[in-house]
């Protein structure tokens, strides 16, 4: 079986040959994924996500750095763990530079498929950065009661909105924030994002509501589009939410308020988008409807493939974390500072 994708320009590519039972673009090409809407979502849906905001920021992160530090390309490394809401203890790592020029910080997530290390060349050069693996995902997080996989973490206590432990994901996120300014001070004020894939939606979710982030980077992002979400099959978290909702369409009413894309509307930071034409992961709709619906500035990087492995992949990754970089230094002002005190 084989797509046949167009370039940025328009032009066709190469198909990608694929063995799955559905087409990973779902028939939309890059005009049809530019016009993807986002839904308007529920009345109070920025009520709800600024009251949750509020109760984290009054949870006391009490960052702590776990073990030696190290040095790895001109960074130092370490395990760090902090609290999060429901007293959960989140662990991960911290990079500042080793010559100690801060310019900016930075709170990176992962992927569904958790992190097991911090990946040092991704966010721009001086600055100091957190990898806080999200609840009950690895390596760090791992929470009794909840699968550590895509499949059943999606599922962890949807039947409320106040229970779905997507918030609670989001919710470290903030946290993060304030045990990296406690952490290294010299971050403060110049606060950014990264986030791929499963960390992608979460990022599109958490920056609306909290103002010390300047600036962010999202690739390939989940969770855009409910609506539109449930009714194309994938390989990712969403094909486990097709399921549950088959017999329990309430299900539906609780996403609605956990939807990235609606998310993105109240955004209005400078955000940079990679997006795929393909993907057997993350349908390419959902992840364009977070993009297009942003309210501040933006910039899109359309990518050929995402959650599969193509040619050129290595290199359109390279000119992904390359634009990513320069798009967060440009967007957050540069200031000398002394060294990190951690």
């Amino acid at each position: 079986m084989s797509t046949h994708p167009r370039a940025s320009d328009g032009s066709e590519l190469s198909p990608l040959r694929h063995d799955f039972p559905f087409d990973p673009t779902h028939g939309y090409d890059l005009p049809r994924l530019r016009a993807v809407e986002a839904p308007q979502g529920p009345d109070d849906f920025a009520d709800f996500w600024r009251e949750r905001h509020a109760h984290a920021l009054s949870v006391d992160p009490e960052p702590r750095i776990e073990g030696p530090w190290t040095t790895v390309d001109g960074m130092r490394v370490a395990d760090v763990s902090y609290t999060s809401v429901d007293g959960v203890r989140i662990g991960g790592w911290l990079t500042v530079p080793a010559d100690g020029r801060v310019t900016q910080g930075c709170v990176a997530t992962h992927g569904y498929g958790g992190r097991a290390a911090p990946d040092l060349g991704q966010p721009p050069s001086e600055t100091a950065t957190i990898w806080p693996c999200l609840r009950g995902l690895g390596t760090r997080s791992l929470l009794p009661g909840v699968a550590p996989n895509s499949a059943g973490h999606v599922l962890h206590g949807i039947g409320s909105r106040d229970s779905y432990l997507i918030g609670g994901c989001v919710a470290d996120v903030w946290c993060a924030a304030g045990a990296l300014q406690r952490l290294v001070p010299e971050a403060a004020g110049r606060l950014t994002y990264l986030g791929t894939s499963f960390g992608g939606g979460i990022g599109a979710l958490a920056l609306p509501w909290d103002d010390r982030f300047r600036a962010a980077g999202l690739t390939v992002p989940t969770f855009g589009n409910h609506p539109l979400r449930v009714t194309l099959p994938c390989t990712g978290s969403g094909e486990s939410v097709r399921t549950r909702l088959a017999g329990d369409p309430s299900v539906l009413d609780v996403l609605a308020y956990f939807d990235a894309a609606t998310a993105a509307r109240h955004i209005r930071i400078p955000v940079h988008v990679g997006a795929a034409l393909f993907d057997p992961s993350v349908p390419p709709p959902g992840q364009f409807a977070i993009h297009n619906a942003l309210a501040g500035p933006r910039e899109l990087l359309v990518l050929r493939a995402g959650h599969f492995d193509h040619p050129g992949e290595r290199a359109e990754t390279a000119a992904l974390e390359e634009a990513q970089r320069r798009f967060l230094s440009e967007a957050v002002p540069v200031a000398s500072t002394p060294g990190p005190t951690v």
